[in-house]
């Protein structure tokens, strides 16, 4: 563990994070349970001697996981980035990785900086589920109707108001008005991945579109209900909640033309 004296001066850091959350209890530091942001700070505070916030530019809940978590933290100016971040790795779990530290403007922050995210759903739809897979995926193992899916996709596209796909939280929220840029479904053999780019996302709002979809996709409700949900505003109105395993944090855009490309790579890609 490195001393610093009291005299020491900070900068502001970039922190971009991959993880498989399903040994966590999501991102948010919890008492003493495991968390991804408990972890982090765990391992800045053994590595350089420092307890230091790391903010990051989300929670992801318990059991989810992450490919591309951004989070800012205040370190020395100094530091040497790529020492610090070996050190970092190497005392973290091996389902924890930074994979990049780096210095940046004092006016940027994780969250407050961000105008959109990506998240990706995986759902595997075969009889078999592959061991690799597990916990990774939602395992779905009858066969779903991709095509009446992906017509249900496009209902969720625009500028709404997703109460009917958000679990009430513990705090209060200003608004359920969310804008999804794009809600696209790939098909690569037995995995289906949703990706759905949005300028915010309420609590348990993908899992909830998903589980939504893939009610459609068993036949037991049709896509010509999905309007009728999204208006009724309730939670109420819509079905239960996707499994955390197969949702993953993918992008975090802090710029307009970084989002907007993504938007137009996922709609290529789309079934």
């Amino acid at each position: 563990m490195t001393d610093f004296n009291n005299d020491i001066i900070f900068a502001n850091y970039r922190m971009d994070v991959r993880y498989d959350g399903q040994n966590y209890y999501g991102w948010q530091r919890h008492k003493d349970k495991p968390t991804i942001q408990g972890a982090l700070e765990h391992a800045v505070t053994k590595c350089l001697g420092l307890r230091q916030n790391v903010e990051g530019s989300g929670r992801t809940d318990r059991g989810t996981h992450a490919t591309g978590q951004v989070a800012s933290i205040r370190l020395p100016e100094d530091i040497n980035e790529k020492e610090a971040l070996f050190s970092l790795n190497d005392v973290l779990e091996k389902n924890i990785e930074i994979t990049s530290l780096k210095k940046i403007s004092d006016s940027f922050h994780a969250r407050e900086s961000a105008i959109g995210k990506r998240y990706i759903y995986k759902i595997w739809n075969h009889p078999k589920l592959p061991s690799e897979m597990n916990e990774k995926v939602w395992y779905v193992p009858e066969k779903l109707n991709v095509n009446a899916m992906d017509k249900a996709c496009s209902y969720f596209t625009g500028t709404k108001d997703f109460a009917s796909f958000a679990k009430v939280p513990n705090y209060k929220r200003a608004t359920s008005v969310r804008t999804v840029h794009s809600l696209a479904l790939t098909q690569e053999g037995s995995l289906l991945c949703f990706s759905i780019i949005a300028d915010g996302f309420l609590y348990k709002m993908v899992r909830n579109i998903v589980r939504a979809i893939v009610k459609v996709g068993e036949g037991r409700s049709n896509v010509d209900d999905i309007p009728g949900i999204i208006d009724a505003k309730s939670r109420k109105a819509a079905p239960g909640t996707a499994p955390a395993s197969g949702l993953y944090l993918n992008t975090v855009f802090y710029d307009k033309k970084s989002m907007d490309d993504a938007i137009k790579t996922d709609q290529k890609k789309a079934i």
